[in-house]
C-alpha cells in the first residue's frame, strides 16, 4: 500500500537533512587539526582577541631561505646574502643601549645570517663606541656621519614660529617637542635617511634602534623573504598617534593628493587612514586621520619606495609645509600615510613571527620559540594603553598578512 503523500515529503526531507550532516562530518576536521582563520578575530568593542589562532610556527608562507652549510658564513662575497643591512641612528652616548639591541638581535636572528650593520649619527662615532659595537657581531660594521645638508633645520623654517609652536604644543602635552634634535630626527628618519650616499647601493634595510628587546629564534632569511614575496615594507606594532602632533598632517596630505590624484595606488588603504569611530576624538583632533600608524622603530622596508617619484613628491610637499618643526609630525605616521596611500596594502606584511619590544610596547607571539615575553602581551604600562593597538583596524581593512 503506497504511503500518504504528506509520509512521502516528510521522509524525504529527513534522507535530505542525514545526507547533509554525513557530508558535515565528512568534511570537518579531525580532532585537534588547527583551524587558522583568514583575519583575527574581532571583538564587538573593536579590541583584538591577542591570541589568536595561529599557524603552528607563526612564521610567514614559504619560501624561506635558510642557513644550510656555510651559505651565510661572514664576510664571504659569495654568500646568500640579498642586497641589504641592518640600520641604526644612534649617538655614541646610547653605546650601553645599541649594544642591548644589537645582542638580541643577534642571538636571535643575525649571528645566523651576518647581515651588515651600518650606524648613522650626526656626530662622528667614538673609538669605544665602534670598538665595542664591531665586537658584538661577526657581521661587518659600518659607520656613517649624517650630512650636514640632511639634518641642520631647513632655510626656511621659522624660529620665531618654531618657538611659538612648542610653546602652544607644550601645553598640549605633546612629548619632545621642545628637543629640536627630535624635530631633525624625525625628518631625517622621514625622507632623508634613504638619500644617505652610503645606502645608494642598498635595497633593503632593517631598522633597529637602541634599547628594544627581541625574543623569538627567527631562523629564515627575513630580507630574502621580503624580497621573494615582493613586499615593500613589514611592520610589526600597529597604534595611535598623539593627534596633537599631527594636526595638519593630513590635511596637507589631502591637498598634495589634490594635485597627484594618480599617485594613489587602487588597492590602498586609505580606509585604516580615516576610520574613527573607535577612536573619534583623534580623528576630530587629527583632522580626519585615525592617527593610526606603524612604529617605526621596527621596520623592514624596501628602499625603492622611498627613493620613488611618489614619495619624494610627497615628503618635499610635507617638508615645506613645515609640520616637521611646526608640530611633531614623526617619520611613523609619515611613512605610513604614505604606504596607506601610495603602495598596494598587499605588499605590507605583519611580522607577527618576531617578538620584539620598544617600551612600553610588545609584540609576543603565540609560538614556543619565543622566550622572556608573555603571550599575547601588548604593553607592561597601565592598562588604559592598550586602547593604543590600532592592529584591529588593520586587520579590518588588510587582513593578517
Amino acid at each position: 500500500m503506497a504511503l500518504p503523500k504528506s509520509m512521502r515529503i516528510l521522509a524525504g526531507a529527513t534522507m535530505c537533512v542525514f545526507i547533509f550532516l554525513f557530508v558535515k562530518i565528512l568534511n570537518a576536521p579531525s580532532a585537534g587539526e588547527l583551524q587558522v582563520p583568514p583575519k583575527a578575530p574581532i571583538s564587538k568593542d573593536g579590541q583584538w582577541d591577542r591570541d589568536p589562532q595561529l599557524d603552528p610556527s607563526g612564521e610567514p608562507p614559504e619560501p624561506l631561505r635558510r642557513v644550510q652549510g656555510n651559505n651565510y658564513a661572514p664576510k664571504d662575497p659569495k654568500s646568500a646574502r640579498i642586497n641589504a643591512t641592518i640600520l641604526s641612528l644612534v649617538r655614541n652616548e646610547e653605546l650601553e643601549d645599541m649594544l642591548q639591541s644589537m645582542g638580541d638581535l643577534e642571538r636571535t636572528w643575525n649571528h645566523k645570517f651576518n647581515y651588515p650593520w651600518t650606524f648613522f649619527n650626526d656626530k662622528p662615532f667614538t673609538e669605544e663606541f665602534i670598538k665595542k659595537t664591531s665586537a658584538a657581531t661577526n657581521a661587518e660594521t659600518r659607520y656613517e656621519l649624517v650630512p650636514a645638508e640632511h639634518w641642520d633645520v631647513p632655510s626656511w623654517i621659522n624660529e620665531d614660529l618654531y618657538q611659538e609652536s612648542v610653546s602652544l604644543l607644550k601645553a598640549q602635552q605633546v612629548q619632545y617637542m621642545e628637543k629640536k634634535s627630535y624635530h631633525q630626527m624625525c625628518r631625517w628618519n622621514s625622507g632623508m635617511f634613504s638619500e644617505h650616499p652610503a645606502l645608494k647601493d642598498v635595497q633593503y634595510y632593517w631598522r633597529v634602534e637602541p634599547n628594544v628587546h627581541f625574543f623569538c629564534d627567527v631562523d629564515y632569511d627575513v630580507f630574502a623573504w621580503m624580497q621573494d614575496h615582493n613586499k615593500t615594507y613589514g611592520f610589526n606594532i600597529n597604534i595611535y598617534d598623539s593627534a596633537e602632533s599631527v594636526a595638519t598632517l593630513w590635511p596637507e596630505t589631502k591637498k598634495f593628493l589634490d594635485d597627484h590624484p594618480d599617485y594613489v595606488h587602487p588597492n590602498n588603504a586609505r580606509e585604516w587612514l580615516e576610520d574613527g569611530k573607535r577612536r573619534p576624538d583623534n580623528n576630530r583632533k587629527a583632522n580626519g586621520y585615525s592617527t593610526c600608524h606603524f612604529w617605526s622603530n621596527f621596520e623592514i622596508g624596501d628602499l625603492s619606495f622611498w627613493r620613488s617619484k611618489k614619495y619624494r613628491d610627497y615628503f618635499d610637499h610635507l617638508d615645506r609645509a613645515g609640520g616637521f618643526f611646526y608640530e611633531r609630525w614623526g617619520d611613523a605616521p609619515v611613512h605610513s600615510v604614505a604606504l596607506g596611500l601610495f603602495e598596494d596594502k598587499n605588499k605590507i606584511h605583519w611580522f607577527r613571527d618576531i617578538g620584539y619590544q620598544h617600551i612600553p610596547f610588545f609584540n609576543c607571539p603565540n609560538n614556543p620559540k619565543c622566550k622572556g615575553c608573555v603571550t599575547g602581551q601588548f604593553t607592561d604600562g597601565e592598562k588604559w594603553l592598550n586602547r593604543e593597538d590600532c592592529r584591529p583596524l588593520w586587520f579590518k581593512y588588510v587582513g593578517m598578512d
